[in-house]
Order: structure tokens, then C-alpha cells, then sequence
């Protein structure tokens, strides 16, 4: 195989991925970028260039360059924070999907990750155990964006066999890095606070229930669907993938096993609203039957293992 190009490499996701990358098919193989010019430091392991997604020009010449196989484009900005800056988030998000599917209709490179997210789902959309498909009605810029997205890779698919894979993310926790301005980001700064001892200030309602992961069985998901066989590759939008799902509530329970003076307040805000019209639960069996998707963590057994990472 040729090299493998990543952008968004700096970000919560694609801090570990690249590294996941980097183990299973060697440093070497791996060009890591980013806009953010101080993500250098995170990739000694591998090849590190910096790169505006918007840049199509200087896209091509990397690709070219590196004679680069297969693309990871991670870079795109996340709910909460593109709500804030809605037209520019379309632009980055759209835009730079655009370039790489390009990219792979002139064939360049011979296979494209796109992540999606439970962010395309709405108001309307069944809330227990979402099915593949279902109305998608979402309420954000970055939602609106990912279905867009997943409809151009489908279309990109279809059109011109432009060989590109996709999940739908739900929430992803992780402790290797900061999160990246989503509308789960909590689940992430809770296990900080209460390693610190801090009081915490949960920005959803106590009761929020929201389908989650933990970052290893984000990573796993995304090699396993990229290894499997094309053929057996029937969903060319957007894949639901699952592991558990949990309120804030649940994972404070969760943690007060381990800090039993640990203390929580809530105060809802703006996100609140983005969370109330996503899924409380995914259905993934198109998942688990096309690329024998399985997770491994449950709420229990991701806590201890980053309560051991952290507190190490």
C-alpha cells in the first residue's frame, strides 16, 4: 500500500487514530497535518506537514508528493463551536470534503475516511435504538453539514466509484487529549475534575441520555471498517456504530465509586437544546452484520481504564 494522509491529525480523534494508524502499518507510512502548526510535537513517530483543509492546491501537492494511497479527513469543525461561526463551519466542513472526494474521483488515492456523526439525526428521528435509516431532520450547522456529507459520499460512490467509508460517530471519550468543542465534551472533562478534586459543572441536564464511546472502540470501528472488504461494504453514507449509553447522572454514579466526596452541579445551557433532539440509543446491526463491528467497552470497564490512565 502507498502512504496515508490524515488531516485534522492534531485533534481530539485524530491524535489517536494517527498513533493507531502509525502502529499497525509503521510510522513510516504515515503523514500526519493540521492547520495548527504546534501539532508537530504530538507526531515525532511519523511525517507531520501543516494544512489549511481549504487549500486544495496544497492538498494535491501532499498527496502527490508522499504519492499518497488512501485519506483520513478528520478536520472539521464540531457542534458547539460551529454554532457560533455557522457559515464558516459549513464552508470548512463542506468544502474540504469536497476537495478530497475530488481527489478520488480523478483517482489520486484509492480509498477515503469521512467521519460522520449522531448529530444528523433531529427532532423527528426515533430516539431509542435509531435505525440505519430513519428521518434525519438535524438542528445544527455541523449536523446539517455531516448529512450533506454523507449524501456526497454516497453520490461520490454511486457516480464515479470513488471508494470512501464513514460512521457515525456517537459521543468519544477519550483522555489522551482534549476535547474539540462537542456537545459531549462533558463526558470527557468530568473524569479531569474528578481526579483534581474540583467541583463540576455539567453543562447538560442531569437526565440527558446520549449514545457514547470510548476512543478505542472509536478506533477499532474505523480500522475494522477500513480493512473490510469492499464487497462487503453496503452502506456508502454513513454506518451507525454503537457501544452504551448514559446520562450524566449515570457516569457521575459511576464515578463516585472511585471519589466518593466528588461533586457535581448542573447548569443546562445551550447544548442542552443540541443534545435534547439527538438519539438516546443507536441501532448498529448493519454494522455488526456487513464488518463484524463489536465493541468492547461498557461504562464500567471505560472508567477504570481511564481513571488507571490518568491517575498513573
Amino acid at each position: 500500500m502507498g502512504k496515508i494522509l490524515i488531516t485534522g491529525a492534531g485533534g481530539q480523534l485524530g491524535s489517536e487514530l494517527t498513533a493507531a494508524l502509525a502502529d499497525k502499518f509503521g510510522g513510516a507510512t504515515i503523514i500526519a497535518t493540521d492547520i495548527n502548526e504546534n501539532a508537530k510535537d504530538k507526531f515525532d513517530y511519523c511525517t507531520f506537514e501543516v494544512l489549511d483543509v481549504l487549500d486544495n492546491n496544497r492538498l494535491v501537492e501532499l498527496i502527490d508528493k508522499y504519492e499518497v494511497s488512501e485519506v483520513y479527513h478528520l478536520a472539521a469543525i464540531l457542534s458547539a463551536v460551529g454554532e457560533k461561526n455557522p457559515l464558516f463551519t459549513w464552508k470548512l466542513n463542506m468544502d474540504s470534503l469536497l476537495n478530497v472526494l475530488e481527489i478520488g474521483k480523478a483517482g489520486k488515492i484509492e480509498k477515503i475516511y469521512w467521519p460522520s456523526s449522531i448529530a444528523v439525526f433531529g427532532k423527528n428521528t426515533p430516539a431509542d435504538n435509531t435505525p440505519q435509516d430513519c428521518v434525519m431532520d438535524p438542528t445544527t450547522v455541523y449536523g446539517i453539514s455531516k448529512l450533506a456529507g454523507e449524501r456526497w459520499c454516497a453520490y461520490y460512490f454511486e457516480k464515479y466509484g470513488v471508494d470512501v467509508r464513514s460512521l457515525r460517530y456517537p459521543g468519544l471519550i477519550g483522555y489522551k487529549s482534549a476535547a474539540g468543542g462537542g456537545t459531549t465534551d462533558y463526558a470527557v472533562d468530568i473524569f479531569r475534575a474528578a481526579i483534581e478534586g474540583e467541583e463540576f459543572e455539567c453543562f447538560l441536564a442531569e437526565d440527558m441520555y446520549l449514545p457514547m464511546m470510548y476512543m478505542p472502540d472509536a478506533i477499532k470501528a474505523t480500522l475494522d471498517l477500513m480493512q473490510a472488504p469492499k464487497e462487503d461494504i453496503s452502506i456508502r453514507s454513513s454506518y451507525n456504530v454503537s457501544a452504551v449509553s448514559f446520562s450524566p447522572k449515570e457516569i457521575y454514579s459511576e464515578l463516585l465509586k472511585y471519589y466518593p466526596d466528588f461533586k457535581i452541579k448542573y447548569n443546562p445551557d445551550f447544548r442542552q437544546e443540541i443534545a435534547a433532539s439527538w438519539p438516546d440509543s443507536i441501532d448498529d446491526t448493519r454494522a455488526r452484520l456487513d464488518w463484524d463491528w463489536q465493541h468492547n467497552y461498557d461504562m464500567s470497564k471505560m472508567a477504570k481504564d481511564i481513571l488507571d490512565h490518568l491517575t498513573n
